[in-house]
This record gives C-alpha cells, structure tokens and sequence, in this order.
C-alpha cells in the first residue's frame, strides 16, 4: 500500500482536487438552481429534475478528468469508447427527440413564463379546430422532462411534448395565485 502511495502521489493529490472542485461545483449549482426556484416558485419536482441533470453532467466531467489525471492508455481506452459511442450514437440519432424534449425542459424550467395551474392557449393547427373558430384553452397540470399535462376545458388530459411548447406560440390567459384565477388584466392592477 506504501509503494502505491509513494508511486502514485501526484495522481491521488489530482484526484482528491478533482473531487473538492466536482463537489463544490455541485453545491454552487443546486444552490443556484434552488434560488432560481424558490424566486420563480417553480414546481419541487422540476427543481430536483434539473439537479439530478447538473449531477449527471458533473459526474461525466469528473470521469473525464480523472482519465487524464491517471493517464490512461488513450489506445486500449479508444476502442472501447468508439464501439460503445457508435452503439450510442444510433441510439440516440434514432430517439434525437428524446434528446431535444429533456433540452426543451431544461430550457422551460429556465425562461418558461408560465408555471403550474396557469390557464394557457396553444397555437397549434392540430390542437385546435380552426376552421370552426374553436380555439381550446388548457390549466398546466404538471411539468415534466418530457412533456407537458394540459387539462382540456371538458376535463380531457393532454401529454404536450416540450420541445412542441418552445416552437408554437403560447398565450397566457390567466395565472393561478392563493386558490383564485386571475386574468391578465387583473394581475397588472
């Protein structure tokens, strides 16, 4: 155990400094993220999604930092990354809106103006009956990394894909605030 201390000291010191910059990096983000949400009153749910997001990126930077910090044969390591990345290069070219759906959801946890029990209309020709003039309204019943629960005004439950959100226009029709519905209108009073 001495002669592997001793061989190896510089990349132990690099790898316990790997670790205290990944764990503050952590700390610093999921506190930002939380401050974010407790000002925006965001749903509890989204807020830890988000983290659990920051986590999984920040344990792939700290795996890649500790492969340089070790010196890893790059050859032997090579072969094995590119079958594993071709393997998951076509799984992920075959699900890419798997991929722009988590993206739209971090982007909507962000900058997304509406929040849970909002009163919302989709512009959106497949949504709505246009040539009748019906245009449907929708409460926001839930957020997910995916999608969207919109409740119809008869009480049907609509999945609403997230990246669909961010590309159609979106008009708010009245906010849900302490158990009343205000109109837009009625919140700038």
């Amino acid at each position: 155990m001495r002669n592997f201390i001793a061989n190896h000291h510089s990349e132990l010191i690099y790898s316990l400094v790997v670790f205290i910059i990944i764990l503050v990096l952590k700390f610093l983000f999921t506190t930002a993220v939380r401050k974010v949400s407790k000002l925006s009153d965001f749903n509890p749910v989204r807020t830890n999604l988000i983290i659990k997001f920051i986590n999984i990126a920040l344990t792939i930077i700290a795996v890649i930092a500790l492969t340089l910090v070790w010196s890893v044969n790059y050859k032997e390591l090579g072969v094995l990354l590119s079958s594993v990345f071709a393997v998951i290069g076509v799984a992920l070219f075959a699900q890419w809106s798997i991929l722009s759906n988590i993206t739209a959801g971090v982007i909507i946890f962000f900058s997304f103006p509406f929040k849970i029990g909002n009163t919302i209309r989709i512009l959106d020709k497949e949504l709505n009956d246009s040539e009748a003039g019906n245009l449907d309204t929708f409460v926001i019943e839930d957020i997910r990394a995916f999608h969207l629960h919109l409740r119809r005004s008869n009480g049907e439950i609509l999945t609403y894909p997230n990246n669909l959100v961010l590309q159609k226009g979106v008009v708010l029709i009245s906010t849900y605030r302490e158990g009343e519905f205000l109109t837009t209108e009625e919140e700038k009073a």
